[in-house]
Formats: C-alpha cells, sequence, structure tokens
C-alpha cells in the first residue's frame, strides 16, 4: 500500500532549528507575491513546525503566482468569493468551496489563482516532517513512500476543529508555554490530517494506555525541576521515552490533563506560594519565579484557575 503523507525528516536539532528559520523566513518572503496583507499572523509568536495566518482584507478580485514553499498549506474556507479558480500541481478548481470547506496544497507546489468577490480564509502551515514523523509513530505507517496528495473537501469536521483549535491561539496565546501547546496541537492536526487522506478513523490500540507510574514520577519530577524554563512537548516525552503523540495521550490519561494544562496549573501553585510566603515580591517577579512570561499572562491564568485575581489571593492570605 502507497499511503500518502509526507517528506523524509530531518534529523538533529541544529538541522531542526535551521529548517524552522528557514520555514519562516519562506513564509514571510511569499507574502511578497501576493496582493494583500495578512490580519493575523503567528509568524513573530514563537511558534516552530506550524504557523497560521488569516486573510480577511482580501481585495474583491484579483489573482497571484505563488511558488512553491516546504510546508503543506492548509486552508479553511471562512468566505468563499462568487468565482475561484485554483490550479496547482494535481489539483484544479474551478468554483468557490463552501464556507467551512478545507483544501490542502503540498509542499513543494506552485499555486496559481484569481477570483471575483470577497473572501476570508485561514491558513495553516505545517511542517512535512511533523505530519511525517505522526504517520509514523502513531500510525506505524512507512514515511519514506508516502506523499501528501492535493485535495478539497467539503467535510471534514474534525479536520476543521483541529485548525480552529490553532486559531483560537492563534488569537489568545502567547508567552511561556505557547511552544507546548503548538507541538500538541500540531501533531493533533497531523492526526485529523493522515485520518482524512487513508480513512483510518482508529489508531494501533497501544496509544490508549496509560503512562506508567515510574515514568510519570520521572516526568513529573523533570516538569518540576524546569518549571521556570520553557518547557516544550518533545522534552517530556523524550524523558518518558515516548513519541510526542503517545505521551501527551497517556500523560492525559495518567493525570487527566494534557501536558500543556498541567505545566500551567504546577506555575499556579508555585504562585500561590510565592503569594502567601513572600509578600515583598512584586506581581511581576511573582510571575517570573513561577515560569510566566509575564505579568499579564500570569494574571490571566490565575484568574481563570483560582478564581480570583493575584492580589485578591493575597489580600485573602494575608487576612487569613
Amino acid at each position: 500500500m502507497r499511503l500518502i503523507i509526507g517528506i523524509s525528516v530531518r534529523t538533529g536539532q541544529i538541522a531542526v532549528m535551521q529548517q524552522e528559520d528557514n520555514s519562516l523566513k519562506e513564509l514571510e518572503a511569499l507574502q511578497k507575491f501576493l496582493p494583500f496583507t495578512p490580519s493575523e499572523t503567528s509568524y513573530r509568536m514563537g511558534w516552530k513546525g506550524m504557523h497560521a495566518v488569516r486573510y480577511r482584507r482580501i481585495p474583491d478580485s484579483g489573482g497571484f503566482s505563488l511558488p512553491p514553499v516546504s510546508l503543506h498549506a492548509i486552508n479553511l474556507t471562512l468566505r468563499p468569493p462568487k468565482k475561484l479558480n485554483v490550479r496547482s500541481d494535481g489539483l484544479k478548481l474551478d468554483r468557490p468551496l463552501p464556507t467551512g470547506s478545507i483544501s490542502l496544497i503540498p509542499a513543494g507546489s506552485a499555486v496559481l489563482a484569481d477570483w471575483q468577490g470577497n473572501r476570508d480564509i485561514l491558513r495553516i502551515y505545517l511542517e512535512p516532517s511533523i505530519v511525517a514523523r505522526v504517520a509514523t509513530e502513531s500510525f506505524e505507517f512507512d514515511s519514506t513512500r508516502t506523499v501528501v496528495p492535493p485535495f478539497y473537501s467539503l467535510d471534514a469536521p474534525g479536520l476543521r476543529s483541529a485548525i480552529m483549535a490553532v486559531y483560537h491561539e492563534l488569537r489568545v496565546g502567547g508567552g511561556n508555554g505557547v511552544q507546548l501547546l503548538v507541538e500538541s496541537l500540531a501533531n493533533i492536526l497531523s492526526v485529523h490530517l493522515i485520518r482524512y487522506i487513508t480513512g483510518a478513523q482508529r489508531l494501533p490500540g497501544r496509544a490508549d494506555g496509560v503512562l506508567p507510574r515510574r515514568k510519570l514520577h520521572t516526568v513529573i519530577e523533570y516538569i518540576m525541576e524546569n518549571l521556570e524554563g520553557n518547557l516544550t512537548l518533545e522534552q517530556m516525552a523524550a524523558v518518558a521515552h515516548l513519541s510526542p503523540y503517545y505521551f501527551a495521550r497517556q500523560f492525559k490519561a495518567a493525570t487527566g490533563l494534557p501536558p500543556y494544562q498541567y505545566v500551567i496549573s504546577r506555575r499556579i501553585e508555585r504562585a500561590q506560594l510565592l503569594l502567601r510566603t513572600n509578600r515583598e515580591l512584586s506581581f511581576a517577579e511573582v510571575a517570573d519565579s513561577a515560569g510566566f512570561a509575564d505579568q499579564s499572562h500570569f494574571c490571566l491564568h490565575f484568574k481563570r484557575i483560582v478564581g480570583v485575581t493575584p492580589g485578591q489571593f493575597r489580600i485573602s492570605a494575608r487576612t487569613s
């Protein structure tokens, strides 16, 4: 069986970092070929392996010719134009797609398009290496024999939900922990993409296991020792000797929380301790000591989890 998934995975930390830097430069250079600018973008938010771009200020009519890039482009139609023509390697489209429909332009494909009428699209750029890794580790496919095909779909609700989760992070995300969440979302998006392409509705049975107690203890120790740093899903998965996708599933099964939510909860606990025991610390200092990027993100998560602001919590602790 010749499955459709990806370009070979690059190995080595230096190669991965260079790939990520080059991908961002590619996307920024690509903007020169478009006759409109993005209304929202993740380009300067520190994301790695995946980027999201919202185009809503698009002229009523126009066209463009895009050169190939090294990332897969997944497009969600939020408002279709009256007319649309798209030409790409293996993809020919002569009509607008309905709201909510999804199309995919594989890495390495040039695109020629023109349209008439207002349009609004959300585009996710995804590193092929992530899709290939998920295909190999989570579906046990041979990534050396796989290639992602172009497609357009009228109904892919799981894939659409994953795209909207990425967009939600684009709108509200930022600060420490963002890469941990972005990695998780990139893995989830890859799973839904592979499922849609191949029709595989279930992963191999071992994905649903619970992280063994010994491994869980080791991972939690690692998290607490590095709580002030920028923890990533790959780092935690490596401690457990699992792939990021399997680790995330098994960690949640063991703790009841996804890894990024668990990390935020432990940071809030540390902040509560600091607020109780050290009244001289400013909120910015508490945020930094607990591992948050800045005071605003600290206050946002604190109020969401604890139910009161850090200031209200400190007053209450002082009174009690």
